[in-house]
């Protein structure tokens, strides 16, 4: 049988090309770079067991036939989650092109217009839509952005409150029941205490500092919050408001009736229902907390030649700068679907939107109105789309669940306050007069009736006047250019064509992992079998999911050496946040709930800092030697002198330095001895995978990114997925869900909306482990550190210093190069180079982190000999360059490294008064001229940015 293997089409060098980058490097075979490079005393003496490699074409296969054990009922069912039409020539040319799921996220503003750009449209959109005056570009979903709601509002307390202690969080009894498991979790840190009530009884007392309300309510009432709102800001609090994107359209927008902070899913705007995740969440506020908002803002500002352009904003707020002082931790988000929504929104245009709103709404009418002839009775008068019936006498929920699963119907089952069931629904813009007939005809049957044929007009209502938004939105050119598709589809390319993205040339990122995001991984993702189920459908009509899901965590577990694992936390960091929380559920179960204090190394991704102060712990830093170690010493002397309260200690392997350190199990039998557990960072597990693992070190939970080592796309910035990991005594602490069995006995709550997290990007990373197997997992591991060797040295033989190696003189899949000679000699820095580089086509590698003047690169093992070998073209021409200001034959201020990066306006003007040629700066090496990529504006302004802060697209269109 003639088949390939998929281990071959993932790795980059061919394996002809192995010896000689070996020789490179100095070694005489792989065994010999591993040994030099990964300490013997923690290599694995077997390799994780994990399932014999697949081929492409047998995964494909087996893919469709997991695909095909979901069934794929209609679900109304609502509870934030809904039935969408994804616009094809979104899917076709966003969610399914790798120029745009393949980018980073947009640091190097100059070569990601057009994704910020897209940002920039979604930003505007939840504007519009609520009224408020600043936005993040998104964050995880509903519940955690109402979870960082709360934390704004709690650090937003007025000098008297924080005085008096106020501490106390009111919470309407219809806020969904994910979101109110979420605050539960997010909550206890902060001593928060969370009260629960009605919020047309409940009075304000001084140690509330804030409210949360849905709207529409979870039972689908649309409600007067104004007078609410009045009584909350009398007593000195804020209110935030958890609000339906989509009901927006219609509704008097919340900012109209005095809310502070609003926040809410954008998956209504054409984002499949993926079995809960990933979907765009959103959180808009007044411009007065711009400082306290959490995740990224994009901003409009401008370039080096004074015309307008984007970048990410504020940054100095957020947790790669601010660390432990950080308002949050949100790190990666879900760029990739507020791109997709951004887009419906421009699609649809407002006259579209209202189009859609109102069809959902008179569908929910029509069937308000059908359903109660057959003596269900309506329980709220005012809604939306989403209606709850109490039961006809002798009629019962599980009568109505029988007929409606018979016609394949999914509805929503609950209990109401005073425990007598009730049935509801909630409508979509995909509902037709067939199956809203279909929906009545399970209502009159349960009811022992038959059911009359019912007539949908789309133009229906029972919203009173002053319910209905009356002001104008949506008004910039940006929503009425582009609603044909030929049109739609020429806007996203143009901006595709101003992006860097995998699909150009590599992104040489250190700690990002930017590697091959295989298409036959990809492509069930838009499959509707994995795109059209709710996450709190009956298990059995996800079998395929369930399947999945299990064989995923049983790989990940093998990997990482453990035995527990939770898919639970969608993002990075909300991995770490989970880890740490079990964490501590883990020592309050032994009596021990006062271990706070978490050890963290100097050197420790911006996240880890943020994370353990999320989680409520007092975090002491740990230094570093002068070799890039974490000091054994001063790390031993802080534990001990804190082991009567050590939690624990979080350490990256290999070191964010990009080294195995060889004190690793010393480390964690320090963490250990002093009573403390030890949390292994995922971020770097591309060195680690089948060579050894954080069970073999000594850790006992860990954090693992699939958008980086397990071959999910960053997506532009999300989403990201952030799975973890655990030893036996821990895994009785996994995270649990409020509407889904997951977790352990004793699970922490929620930490995500939705029960597994961003779910349905899971065929990605099961496809990855599934073709790869433990031998090709292994090998994987090997290349990526023969690839940042082979760098490593060609970048020494150009003198340039490599500032951290293991005590064999490697570095491990990463490494750091010192740019701060060039600076002391030349006056070049490291962010000159970063921006030269762009001339090349490439991405710059990570810019100043973890340390000051420097650069890391990372290539990982997709990336080909001839790829690698053009980048170091680029970095000796750069190095020459900078050579040329030393011997005066270039300009010290006016260079191709100072202005750079070129774009085609400046290149192309009349005018040229530099002291190089355009050729210089266009095409420093021939192979430029066959793949040019232009950027599409110069060295952007970022204190310009934040002095004259910009977030909607509207300032695009001024003269």
């Amino acid at each position: 049988m003639a088949t390939e293997k998929f281990l071959w089409r993932h790795i980059g060098p061919r394996p002809e090309e192995i010896d000689e980058m070996l020789k490179v490097t100095g070694v005489n075979s792989m065994e010999e770079l591993i040994e030099q490079t990964v300490p013997k005393s923690i290599r694995l003496k077997k390799l994780p067991e994990l399932p014999a490699a697949l081929t492409e074409s047998e995964f494909f296969d087996k893919i469709r036939g997991i695909a095909a054990q979901n069934k794929i009922y209609r679900s109304f069912i609502g509870q934030g989650y809904y039935d969408t039409i994804s616009p094809a020539v979104i899917t076709r040319n966003i969610l399914e092109n790798p120029a745009w799921y393949t980018s980073y996220t947009p640091y190097q503003a100059e070569v990601s217009q057009g994704r910020l750009e897209a940002l920039l449209n979604y930003q505007t959109v939840v504007l519009e839509l609520t009224g408020m005056e600043i936005t993040n570009c998104s964050l995880l979903d509903e519940a955690t952005a109402a979870a960082e709601a709360m934390q704004m509002m709690f650090a937003l307390r007025s000098k008297e409150l924080k005085k008096s202690g106020a501490n106390k969080l009111f919470v309407d009894n219809a806020v969904f029941p994910q979101t109110k498991d979420v605050l539960i979790t997010r909550s206890a840190p902060f001593g928060i205490e969370l009260v629960y009530g009605d919020y047309s009884t409940f009075e304000m007392t001084p140690e509330v500092f804030g409210a949360i309300v849905q709207y529409p309510a979870a039972n689908g009432e649309v409600r007067r919050y104004a007078e609410f709102a009045g009584k909350v800001h009398a007593g000195g609090a804020l209110l935030a408001v958890a609000a339906d994107i989509m009901s927006l359209v219609l509704l008097t927008p919340p900012s109209e009736w005095g809310a502070d902070i609003v926040v809410g899913s954008t998956q209504r705007f054409g984002i499949p229902m993926g079995y809960g995740g990933p979907s765009a969440a959103y959180l808009a506020t007044k411009e007065e907390y711009k400082r306290n908002i959490p995740g990224r803002i994009i901003g409009v500002t401008i370039d080096a030649q004074g015309n307008k352009a984007l970048r990410l904003a504020l940054q100095t707020r957020e947790q790669h700068i601010k660390r432990e002082k950080a308002s949050s931790n949100i790190c990666t988000a879900k760029a990739l679907d507020a791109t997709m929504a951004g887009f419906y929104a421009v699609y649809h245009g407002k006259e579209g939107l209202e189009r859609i709103a109102k069809h959902i709404h008179a569908a929910a009418v029509v069937l308000s109105e059908e359903i109660q002839k057959y003596g269900y009775q309506l329980q709220s008068g005012k809604f939306f789309d989403t209606l709850r019936f109490a039961l006809p006498e002798g009629v019962t929920a599980e009568a109505v669940r029988d007929k409606a699963l018979e016609k394949q119907l999914n509805l929503h089952y609950c209990t109401c306050c005073c425990g007598q069931p009730r049935v509801g629904l909630s409508t979509d813009e995909k509902i037709n007069e067939e199956e809203i007939n279909a929906i009545i005809a399970v209502f009159a049957e349960a009811a022992g009736k038959t059911a009359e044929k019912a007539a949908f007009l789309d133009e229906r209502t029972i919203l009173d006047p002053d319910m209905i938004r009356d002001d104008e939105f949506m008004e910039a050119p940006l929503f009425k250019l582009y609603h044909s598709e030929t049109a739609m589809m020429r806007y996203m390319k143009n901006l595709e064509r101003r992006d860097i993205s995998l699909a150009t040339s590599m992104i040489s990122l250190g700690s990002c992992t930017m590697k091959l995001n295989a298409a036959v991984e990809m492509l069930p993702l838009s499959w509707p079998e994995f795109g059209a189920i709710h996450p709190f459908v009956p298990v059995s009509q996800a079998e395929g999911y369930r399947q999945m899901i299990r064989e995923s965590e049983q790989m990940l577990a093998a990997v990482t050496g453990f035995v527990g694992c939770s898919l639970q936390p969608n993002s990075g960091a909300a991995g770490e946040y989970a880890s740490l929380m079990v964490i501590r559920e883990y020592h309050r179960s032994r009596g021990e709930a006062h271990r706070n204090v978490m050890l963290i190394p100097a050197s420790a991704h911006g996240t880890n800092p943020a994370t353990s102060t999320m989680a409520g712990f007092d975090l002491i830093v740990v230094a570093s030697t002068a070799e890039g170690n974490i000091d054994v010493e001063d790390f031993r002397t802080k534990a001990e002198a804190n082991r009567e309260h050590l939690a624990g200690a979080m350490i990256t392997y290999p070191s964010t330095h990009g080294i195995f350190e060889e004190s690793i199990k010393e480390l964690a039998e320090i963490v250990h001895r002093n009573g403390g557990q030890l949390f292994m960072d995922g971020a770097n597990m591309n060195g680690q995978c089948g060579l050894t693992s954080p069970g073999e070190i000594g850790a006992d939970i860990c954090h693992l990114n699939l958008h980086k080592t397990f071959a999910m796309p960053h997506g532009g910035g999300g989403p990201g997925v952030g799975p973890i990991c655990c030893a036996a005594h821990l895994a009785p602490f996994l995270p649990s869900h409020s509407m889904v069995k997951t977790g352990g006995d004793h699970g922490i709550h929620a930490v995500a909306a939705s029960p597994y997290g961003s779910v349905s990007l899971l065929p990605i990373t099961y496809g990855y482990l599934s073709m790869l197997g433990a031998e090709g997992l292994k090998f994987v591991t090997e290349m990526a550190i023969l690839n940042a060797n082979y760098l490593a040295s060609s970048f020494e033989k150009l003198g340039f210093k490599v500032l951290y190696k293991g005590s064999k003189g490697r570095v491990g899949h990463e490494m750091i190069w010192d740019c701060s000679s060039f600076n002391k000699e030349y006056g070049i820095t490291d962010g000159d180079i970063a921006k030269r580089l762009m001339d090349f086509g490439f991405h710059a590698p990570t810019l100043s982190f973890p340390v000051h003047g420097t650069l890391m690169v990372e290539p990982t093992e997709s990336e080909p000999k001839e790829e690698l070998d053009r980048f170091i073209d680029a970095l000796k021409t750069i190095r020459d360059e900078i050579l040329e200001l030393g011997t005066g034959k270039a300009d010290k201020t006016d260079n191709v490294l100072k202005n750079a990066p070129h774009t085609h306006r400046v290149l192309t003007a009349d005018e040229w008064n530099h002291p190089y040629p355009r050729s210089k700066a266009a095409y420093p090496l021939p192979w430029v001229k066959e793949n040019k990529f232009w950027p599409q504006v110069g060295r952007v302004d970022d204190g310009y940015g934040d002095r004259n802060l910009f977030c909607t697209c509207y300032t695009l269109y001024e003269e």
